[in-house]
């Protein structure tokens, strides 16, 4: 028998057994473990999805004139950026191109095999070198759970395909100095791949896009899956440096990426409405901070506001992330992630996701005894 690549089993997955003792509860499992959005996206988005008329016919791999220009007015209202339309491509959601990136871009630059990215992270940036046989490399986080830019080996900087950074980061909510960042991967000749799609929450100080320091050799990174709870619908988009957006669509359809025709307009909709936003960066903030009141009373946890984002960020007693997962799920029926998904550096944290309506924040709070 062949011997080859053998897929390491999915990280939530190893959570069922505690998944089956939350769900004994009354009232079942409270799920804070995959950040799934638990609120409703705007009626109008939902409408423009089931009459949008673009089922029958293949829609633009790159993205259909409206919602590239709706991407491209959003980056400019949203952030300050001028991109044009044309430096604007869709995706199926983020996590598709997170995982096949390295492999383009090796394609493009056959003499480099490296992907760097946080140490503490979302585990796709790691598994998308993986895929493509090439080097993961972790980059040192400080602190603060931000990029360490300075930590970068030279020897890795001239095999790198590309720099990830993620800002609010994932599961952290760490800000990244997406400046210097910038002026690093530019220094070194490495496209900076910027992971925004928390952008939207923000919540120390303004949001922030590395397009913000220029587009050459940078490239942004976003989705409608937490902005418009619109997670089942599966569209995001790139923007930025025209020449590797100009690579990436092109190369991206010859292999048949398409976001539905109807996703697209629903998502052109989406992106032109603000105030749905506003209420729900309202709701993540006020349960964030809910959930940081329940933890710290129940289990005298040192519990942070993060940065950015709709995950807290958790020491676990004593270090042990696995036990206080069990803790949570036997005492709270409140099914958690360990840290360790996200890496070795993460291995003594626990991430919640503030996904869930307020009820089933309640629920948690009552069953730990918090008024």
């Amino acid at each position: 028998m062949a011997t080859g690549f053998v897929p390491p089993i999915y990280p939530f997955e190893r959570l069922a057994p505690l998944a089956e003792v939350a769900r004994r509860h009354e009232g079942g499992i409270v799920d804070l473990s995959i950040g799934t959005p638990g609120d409703p996206p705007p009626a109008a988005v939902v409408e423009a999805l089931a009459t949008s008329g673009a089922e029958r016919g293949y829609p633009p791999s790159i993205g259909s004139g409206p919602l590239r220009e709706a991407a491209a007015e959003w980056l400019r209202r949203r952030f300050g950026v001028d991109v044009a339309a044309s430096a604007v491509a869709a995706c199926i959601g983020s996590k598709e191109l997170v995982a096949g990136i390295p492999q383009w871009l090796q394609l493009r630059s056959p003499d480099r095999d490296t992907v760097l990215y946080p140490s503490v992270s979302y585990p796709t940036y790691q598994m998308g070198a993986v895929l493509a046989g090439c080097r993961a490399v972790p980059v040192p986080v400080d602190e603060r759970w931000r990029l360490d830019v300075t930590a970068i080996d030279p020897a890795d900087a001239d095999r790198a395909l590309c720099l990830w950074s993620n800002t609010p980061g994932n599961p952290a909510g760490g800000l990244d100095d997406l400046d210097a960042v910038a002026a690093w991967g530019r220094s070194n000749g490495v496209p900076v791949l910027s992971d925004e799609c928390y952008a939207e929450f923000t919540w120390d100080g303004p949001r922030r896009s590395v397009l913000q320091s220029g587009t050459d050799g940078m490239l942004a990174v976003h989705s409608l899956s937490k902005r418009s709870s619109l997670a089942g619908v599966r569209v995001g988009f790139y923007a930025g440096d025209q020449e590797l957006v100009t690579y990436l669509s092109e190369v991206r359809k010859h292999a048949g990426f398409m976001v539905p025709g109807p996703a697209q307009h629903a998502a052109a909709v989406a992106l032109a409405d603000d105030d749905h936003v506003e209420e729900q960066a309202a709701r993540y903030l006020r349960r964030l901070t809910r959930m940081q009141e329940v933890l710290a009373t129940a289990y005298e946890v040192e519990v942070t506001l993060p940065g950015g984002g709709l995950y807290l960020w958790v020491r676990a007693p004593g270090g042990d992330a696995w036990g206080f997962v069990e803790r949570l799920a036997t005492d709270a029926g409140c099914l958690a992630s360990p840290g360790e998904f996200y890496g070795p550096d993460a291995a003594a944290h626990v991430r919640l996701a503030m996904v869930v309506p307020d009820d089933r924040i309640e629920l948690v709070a009552t069953r730990l005894g918090v008024a």
